[in-house]
C-alpha cells in the first residue's frame, strides 16, 4: 500500500508531503500503480525546481519520498509553487479514484 500525506499550513497552503510504501499491484517492473505515483511525486520535484528556481528540501529512497517547501517563499513564486503541488494532489487523488486498494491520502 503506498501511503501519501500531505501537510498544510492554517492557510491551507501544502508545507510538506511523503509518499510512502509500494503499491503491490503487480511486480516489479510492471507496477503501473507505482510507476505513476513516483512519476506524480517526483516529477512535481522536478517541475518546481525547473519551472519555478525553487528548490524543495527532498529525500528520497526505495520506497519513500519526502520533501518539504522552504520557508520564506512569497509572493508570485510561492502562487506557483502552490499551484504546482495542488496539481500532484489532484494527480493522486485521481490515481486513488481507480486504484484505491493500492494508494491512500491523508491531508492534515
Amino acid at each position: 500500500m503506498i501511503r501519501v500525506k500531505i501537510e498544510r499550513d492554517a492557510s491551507g497552503a501544502i508545507r510538506s508531503y511523503s509518499v510512502k510504501g509500494h503499491a503491490d499491484y503487480a511486480e516489479r517492473g510492471k507496477d503501473i500503480v507505482c510507476a505513476g505515483v513516483s512519476a506524480v511525486a517526483v516529477g512535481t520535484v522536478n517541475s518546481i525546481e525547473k519551472l519555478t528556481g525553487t528548490r524543495l528540501a527532498a529525500s528520497m529512497k526505495s520506497g519513500l519520498l519526502q520533501a518539504s517547501v522552504p520557508e520564506g517563499l512569497e509572493g508570485d513564486k510561492l502562487d506557483k509553487v502552490q499551484l504546482l503541488l495542488e496539481s500532484m494532489v489532484t494527480m493522486l487523488y485521481t490515481i486513488q479514484e481507480s486504484y484505491g486498494e493500492y494508494i491512500t491520502i491523508r491531508e492534515n
